[in-house]
């Protein structure tokens, strides 16, 4: 067993290929808290608490286009290299959104959920809004270094020090130059989806506690949580997803607002725009159709992850 900084340090890792992935996801954890504080003000509840902090799934957003074809594979590219593979497609037919959520073959480490906003679908000027932010994409992820992370287990000698800050930077950094204000601006009235993307890329979109990992009675469910949380002071999506006793219940913080870049005409310039929110799951058992065994539900519902979607939507 590896101990590892952050959330994923409870992991067990049998391969150098995992340590790695949990590394991923921790330097993505600490960034993400970094700006979203409500996530600390979870952290101190949970420890006060003497709980559990297990992260459940993490989300990211794209966009799809042809030219440079980009969406769903650029970011599950790196972590199919790293052992993840696809378990669940989804629709949005009313947000143009599909997605896939993937899994690792180490059932300890978290789901992703990746969205792609199916551009073609938008109005003509939406999409050319897009298109035009898009032109200058970065290359896509090289080859090389795909190879690399699958063959982590068999090359024991790698310095991977490089390789990680690569992997992290894919994530972190606007995959395009800043779009013009006004695209933005514009584009939020047809696709607040599509604005948030444009002006946060594949950073991540959110994390989420598990709540039935939390191990002591005063949170062990999502209303217990909610409310411990609101006396904190931190600002609850009042609507729970998902009916007491059904297999997938859902709930998040508000979205914080952080300043983003952009170009207004020739000048680089800045706004404030919604960043991220922190979800909560409390996920509980099915039949198995295949075995007739009673397991957890670990997959996603699509009418609760469309109302989800709306916690980024921009408040003025």
């Amino acid at each position: 067993m590896t101990a590892i900084l952050g959330p994923h340090q409870r992991l067990a890792t049998d391969s150098r290929r995992e340590q790695f992935l949990a590394a991923v996801f921790d330097a993505l954890w600490d960034g993400y808290r970094s700006r979203v504080s409500y996530v600390r003000d979870y952290e101190k509840m949970v420890a006060a608490a003497g709980a559990t902090f297990f992260n459940d799934h993490i989300a990211f957003r794209t966009l799809a286009v042809q030219q440079p074809q980009a969406g769903i594979a650029s970011v599950s590219r790196v972590f199919e290299a790293l052992g993840y593979r696809a378990a669940g497609s989804y629709h949005f037919e009313d947000k143009q959104l599909s997605a896939i959520h993937f899994q690792h073959t180490n059932p300890q480490f978290p789901k992703l959920f990746v969205s792609e906003l199916k551009t073609w679908e938008l109005p003509t000027s939406a999409r050319r809004m897009i298109e035009q932010t898009l032109v200058n994409h970065r290359p896509a992820f090289r080859a090389e270094p795909l190879a690399t992370l699958a063959g982590l287990d068999s090359n024991p000698a790698l310095n991977t020090t490089e390789l990680l800050a690569e992997v992290v930077a894919h994530f972190q950094t606007l995959p395009w130059q800043p779009p013009q204000k006004h695209d933005v601006l514009e584009l939020n009235k047809t696709s607040q989806y599509g604005a948030w993307t444009l002006v946060h890329g594949y950073n991540v979109n959110h994390f989420t506690s598990l709540v039935n990992s939390h191990g002591v009675p005063q949170l062990n469910d999502l209303e217990k949580t909610m409310t411990a949380l609101t006396a904190a002071g931190v600002p609850i999506k009042p609507e729970i997803e998902g009916e007491r006793g059904s297999k997938l219940r859902q709930s998040a913080t508000e979205a914080v607002k952080i300043d983003v870049n952009v170009r207004d005409g020739e000048q680089d310039s800045t706004m404030p725009w919604s960043y991220a929110y922190f979800e909560l799951a409390e996920r509980n058992e099915i039949t198995d159709a295949a075995t007739g065994k009673r397991v957890r539900f670990e997959g996603f519902l699509g009418p609760q992850a469309t109302n989800l979607f709306e916690m980024t939507k921009l408040k003025s």
